[in-house]
């Protein structure tokens, strides 16, 4: 049996979660907090930084998401293309796969880390900084979705896409102008991989530093 350690409220946790709820992959979910020391220590253990997720297959230890993704489409395949056959395609489908994780979650984590030091109250400097790279990512996001042709599939894509766009709305809120960007945000929340991990992350919604909406 496989076994994703990770929290249910983790971005990069959710990441992994859908690949394997898409494909309807059996395995046991193995929480990292206070009340779970072993785990911790599992995890702290597997990567030179110590975060989750991480993925214990047999004797196979699989840390970053990204790569537990990887494994997965290797290693437990199933009726969800998460990577392309085709070479070419799989490097294009791992260039966005970055853009989500460098250019939308990295802004949304400097500013929640901010907040966290600063008892919720982030310095301007980092604020403006976060927003101006998100609504780079934004415009940028929009434009790219205008020739995505895939979106009835969840590929790595789609993984990395949905945790960060769900977070990164409730830090800057997607503008109207980008209609692409918010009909698809709307359409990969609703998507059943993505809907548990939002109704799984629910109760944990107050730890949030910069107050979660009411929405979503």
């Amino acid at each position: 049996m496989l076994a994703l350690y990770g929290h249910p409220f983790s971005s990069y946790t959710w990441k992994a979660l859908i690949a394997l709820y898409a494909n309807g992959t059996p395995f046991e979910f193995r929480m990292v907090d206070p009340d779970h020391l072993e785990n911790a220590e599992f995890v702290a253990a597997a990567s030179p930084l110590g975060r989750f997720p991480v993925l214990h297959d047999g004797e196979e230890v699989v840390f970053e998401a990204s790569a537990i993704i990887e494994h997965l489409h290797c290693h437990h395949p199933g009726p969800a293309p998460l990577l392309p056959a085709d070479p070419a395609e799989a490097v294009r489908v791992r260039m966005i796969d970055r853009v989500f994780d460098l250019s939308v979650m990295s802004p949304v984590q400097d500013l929640v880390g901010e907040a966290i030091r600063s008892s919720g109250n982030p310095a301007e400097a980092v604020r403006e900084r976060a927003y101006d790279q998100l609504a780079r990512a934004y415009r940028w996001i929009d434009t790219w979705l205008a020739g995505y042709g895939q979106r009835g599939a969840i590929t790595l894509i789609e993984c990395a896409a949905a945790p960060s766009l769900f977070y990164a709305d409730w830090v800057l809120p997607l503008p109207a102008e980008h209609a692409r960007l918010r009909q698809w945000r709307a359409h990969l929340l609703a998507l059943p991989a993505v809907s548990r991990c939002v109704e799984d992350a629910r109760p944990y919604r107050g730890f949030f530093p910069l107050g979660a909406p009411e929405r979503d």
